[in-house]
């Protein structure tokens, strides 16, 4: 009863947004408190337990998310990012100008969210297809898969960075992983499949379409004298992996060399931390991209203001997933999620993209696709004798939450308008373009559970 009275439950979520229209962050608070009343929660623990979900949630990756979004912002502002693309493209040629691209989004995915590295980069590459009067979908396609894997496996973005707080999984293993399964996943869902694309959509590699690259965003041009050293520009984007990496590496040398804890590996704990990591990179932005280049201190931080003002609803659209989440732990989902599967053969890191993937083609939203799957999985791995490596759960439900963008997503709204495609030609390109994305990271996820 408690799995058809969850599965019911989605189905409402489903209802409100797809349906009823109603907001996200709405549509979730009122779910959570059917489902803990339908599933025979207490009433005095009901909203306890709402709360208990949000502020857990928040309080570990709030402040990554805000100083997240300020870094990207700083960046972009500065010119640092267009110094980047420009670099790169020239470094390549011509010739490759697709794996410039390729390598560009890439390292500003890192750093940037999905929708503010699409915001950023459209505008660059529609003008490198002028240059080179190539097709803009030939460059797009690459970029935005990319953007979208380093949103799906990279911390600190928020699908990784989230479930691997809930999953008790190190961050820096995710990174470590992440970078591992990113790389060929971008190369086969981005130029290997481009090649294709080509043939399935023939019309929408026209080399005069254009999309509404204007209505995204008012990005501004640089003269490139005017914009930081590439050096300075790419290192201040990577600096969030490389303090993380850092990290993890002087912490896997601890524990291979069996060295006793001190003053300088607690500090190093300390500053690997997400929240850490994203609080020091921000203030070498704030000198790099700022300071550094003569801008006033009240400009740079009216920057870091605007960037905060966007997110704003995204933060709070993932503390109540977390309520969300919570409910179906404390209302005893788990546990017979847990009964279900116990003595099962079939692998938890299978069975997280399994799910996360039914739910965001059901729902559009990769972020609450993941976190309602850690709610679900969550309780398998902590009741079940099950051996799993917790980073790579973490990316198998990144992985699933990516699966086959629609028309419930908004992100294949942004992509259609973006490139000016017709409704036939995003679903063939954008949706499976992200279901390669998702199938290429679960099997790519596999082989590596199978030698580490």
């Amino acid at each position: 009863m408690p799995l058809l009275i969850t599965a019911l439950g989605i189905l409402v979520l489903l209802f409100l947004i797809m349906k009823v229209r109603l907001h996200t962050v709405l549509s979730l608070a009122v779910v959570s408190f059917l489902l803990a009343v339908a599933l025979g929660m207490p009433l005095d623990e009901i909203v306890p337990t709402i709360e208990k979900g949000f502020g857990g949630t928040l309080g570990s990756t709030g402040l990554i998310f805000g100083f997240g979004a300020i870094l990207g912002k700083l960046i972009a502002d500065a010119g640092g990012a267009q110094r980047i693309a420009l670099t790169l493209i020239h470094k390549f040629g011509e010739k490759r100008v697709q794996w410039a691209v390729v390598v560009t989004s890439t390292i500003l995915g890192i750093a940037l969210f999905f929708e503010v590295g699409l915001v950023l980069l459209i505008p660059i590459v529609y003008q490198m297809a002028k240059q080179v009067k190539i097709p803009f979908l030939y460059l797009g396609l690459p970029m935005t898969t990319a953007l979208s894997v380093t949103h799906a496996f990279l911390p600190p973005h928020p699908g990784p960075t989230v479930i691997s707080d809930q999953y008790g999984a190190n961050i820096g293993m995710v990174l470590l992983y992440g970078i591992i399964i990113a790389i060929p996943t971008i190369i086969v869902a981005g130029p290997v499949f481009t090649v294709f694309a080509k043939k399935l959509a023939p019309s929408a590699f026209d080399t005069m379409k254009e999309g509404t690259i204007t209505a995204l965003a008012d990005t501004k041009k640089f003269d490139l004298k005017d914009t930081p050293g590439f050096g300075v520009s790419a290192f201040t984007a990577l600096f969030p992996v490389l303090l993380m990496a850092l990290s993890t590496i002087i912490t896997l040398i601890q524990e291979w060399m069996s060295l006793s804890s001190n003053l300088f590996f607690e500090f190093i704990a300390m500053i690997g931390a997400p929240t850490a990591v994203m609080t020091l990179s921000v203030l070498l932005a704030v000198y790099t991209m700022g300071i550094a280049r003569g801008k006033p201190v009240t400009d740079i931080m009216s920057s870091a203001e605007n960037s905060v003002k966007a997110i704003g609803m995204l933060v709070f659209i993932l503390g109540v997933s977390g309520s969300l989440k919570q409910v179906l732990i404390d209302g005893g989902v788990g546990d017979y999620v847990a009964a279900i599967f116990d003595g099962s053969t079939i692998s938890p890191i299978l069975l997280a993209w399994l799910i996360a993937a039914l739910i965001r083609v059901a729902q559009g939203s990769a972020t609450v696709a993941a976190l309602t799957t850690a709610g679900l999985v969550l309780p398998l791995i902590q009741q079940v004798d099950v051996d799993v490596n917790l980073p790579l759960l973490v990316l198998a439900t990144g992985a699933g939450s990516v699966m086959a963008s629609h028309v419930n997503d908004t992100g294949f709204w942004i992509v259609k308008e973006s490139f000016g495609l017709t409704m036939k030609e995003t679903f063939s390109t954008w949706t499976i373009l992200e279901t390669l994305v998702s199938c290429a990271g679960i099997v790519f996820i596999l082989i590596l559970n199978l030698i580490v």
